[in-house]
């Protein structure tokens, strides 16, 4: 491989400074329904919602860089898809997308990214080799080393087309639609299919705005499920977040997720049937916030007899067997009891 070139040395084509790496992307607002056709500017497009991690690729001189949109530089940890960046993209195209691993059982797998991201850069070929990454593009921000992002999608989407022509794995581009029908038909089948979290929605005649949610919009596909709760942040008696758990098969309690904060309503029927739990609950005392995307700190777990049931809704994304986004809580499901639960593989408790 190539080494890529530090972004010191001249390169072949210059490439805006803003786009040189650490690329700041554009971002989506959460809806609850798919958007109609006409629903946004020169007409709805449909795409695939990934469950990865959102990368620019940055291709300069005889190199190139992954960035994460966290500002991250990840190219030795994928040095695959760096190979193939170096070998299929022309110098001074800047890509938008997201890196994502098909697990032996033909999903999408975000344990595997995570296990590719953590191990170190000398063990890095050979995790490529087991567990090889692919990158699906979705956006076209530079080519030629000229911004395009002032351009409508709808340019940047023939021009990412064209570019993508005699691509080979692990690039590849992401499905678009105008199709509602065709749109929803990815949404119903592809979460439990593949693993996707849903769609993303673009306006055709939209520009891309760099950390902005104005011009994108995404609808995460949602399971009901029912769950134990095991603990609650807050107290007994005004409990804010539930913090859900199941039994694996050796018979204790482990975490499955936590849902979003309970309305007022919510938190006080909830409160009406908790109990303090008794001695041998499994969780600790404390619960770190960082197992859903948050900062890692501790905050303090109330820890409830496990006998209540609750029906909540989580969308597809997981790792290691946890829900990676809040789950909403719909109700109390009194006619259930823990036993009468799925139990799950392995699992983790609550520290």
């Amino acid at each position: 491989m190539t080494p890529a070139r530090p972004r010191s040395e001249p390169a072949g084509v210059r490439i805006p400074a803003e786009l040189a790496g650490p690329v700041e992307v554009a971002l989506a607002r959460s809806v609850d329904q798919i958007p109609a056709p006409n629903a946004l500017p020169g007409g709805a497009r449909y795409e695939v919602k990934w469950d990865g991690y959102r990368v620019a690729i940055v291709r300069s001189g005889d190199g190139a860089r992954l960035w994460t949109r966290n500002r991250h530089d990840i190219s030795d940890r994928f040095p695959d898809v760096v190979i193939a960046a170096v070998r299929q993209l022309p110098d001074g195209v800047v890509l938008d997308g997201e890196l994502v691993i098909l697990g032996a059982d033909g999903r999408l797998s975000f344990d595997a990214l995570q296990q590719r991201l953590v191990t170190s850069p000398a063990k890095a070929r050979g995790n490529a080799a087991v567990l090889p990454a692919s990158f699906a593009a979705f956006d076209l921000l530079a080519a030629g080393g000229i911004d395009l992002r002032t351009q409508r999608w709808t340019v940047r989407r023939q021009r990412l087309e064209q570019l993508a022509q005699g691509w080979v794995p692990p690039l590849q581009l992401t499905p678009v639609t105008a199709d509602l029908e065709e749109a929803t038909e990815w949404f119903e089948v592809l979460p439990a299919a593949m693993g996707v979290e849903g769609l993303v929605v673009k306006g055709a005649a939209t520009r891309y705005t760099p950390g902005r949610r104005d011009a994108w919009v995404k609808v995460k596909h949602r399971e009901t499920r029912e769950v134990v709760v095991g603990g609650v942040l807050g107290s007994i008696t005004h409990p804010e977040v539930v913090i859900a758990g199941l039994y694996n098969g050796e018979a204790e309690l482990v975490v499955v997720g936590r849902t979003v904060p309970l309305k007022p309503e919510q938190s006080a029927q909830l409160a009406a049937v908790l109990a303090p739990a008794r001695g041998g609950h499994p969780w600790p005392d404390e619960i770190t916030s960082y197992r859903w995307g948050g900062p890692d700190s501790k905050k303090p777990l109330t820890k409830v007899e496990p006998t209540v049931v609750a029906e909540v809704t989580a969308d597809a994304a997981t790792q290691a067997g946890q829900a990676r986004h809040g789950m909403r809580y719909v109700r109390l499901r009194p006619d259930l009891r823990p036993d009468d639960l799925p139990t799950v593989a392995g699992g983790v408790g609550g520290g």
